[in-house]
Formats: C-alpha cells, sequence, structure tokens
C-alpha cells in the first residue's frame, strides 16, 4: 500500500511539473537551477542561473520568496504550489547610469 501511495505521489508531481528530486528536497533548499528552469518556462531569460538566496524578510516560512542572479539578469521569484511562479525583474545595478 506505501509503495502504491509513493508512485501515486511521484507521478502527480512530475505531472504537475516538478521533478521529482526537487518534491524529495527540502523545500528551503531549492536549487537555484529548478528556480531558473522555471522562470525560463515562463519567458524570462536565465541561460546560467549564478546564485539564488532566500528572502528571509519577507513572505513566511511557507511562501517562499527567492532573488534568482542570473548572467545578465536578476529576478524575485515567489514560487506558488501548482501555479506559475510571480517573477520580478530587478534593477540591474552593474549597468552604467543615464546622461544627465
Amino acid at each position: 500500500m506505501k509503495i502504491t501511495h509513493m508512485l501515486l505521489a511521484g507521478a502527480t508531481l512530475t505531472a504537475a511539473g516538478l521533478p521529482l528530486a526537487a518534491a524529495a528536497a527540502d523545500p528551503k533548499e531549492v536549487s537555484k537551477d529548478i528556480i531558473a528552469v522555471q522562470i525560463r518556462k515562463q519567458g524570462f531569460a536565465c541561460k546560467t542561473p549564478l546564485s539564488a538566496e532566500r528572502d528571509t524578510t519577507t513572505g513566511n516560512p511557507d511562501d517562499p520568496i527567492w532573488t534568482l542572479k542570473c548572467d545578465g539578469a536578476s529576478y524575485r521569484v515567489h514560487l506558488v504550489p501548482n501555479m506559475a511562479a510571480k517573477v520580478e525583474k530587478l534593477a540591474d545595478d552593474s549597468s552604467p547610469e543615464a546622461p544627465r
């Protein structure tokens, strides 16, 4: 009976678009690569994810918000189970200032 439940849970998570390894991982330790895959599916550019840091000042433990740094852009990513992530592109602090 237990095996059936585990197989059903694995199939459900895979069908929902979550890699099985991500489902088994601690939700507090989401990989930068998994977050990058999610935002790419939603049309955002992140060819090479550099880092992902959990924003502990906002959200709550069950509702994680991450800052994802990619080559060329940074994003604030609010992961919502069974829904598209809420993604906000952050200002690029490395770009030169506009002339005054």
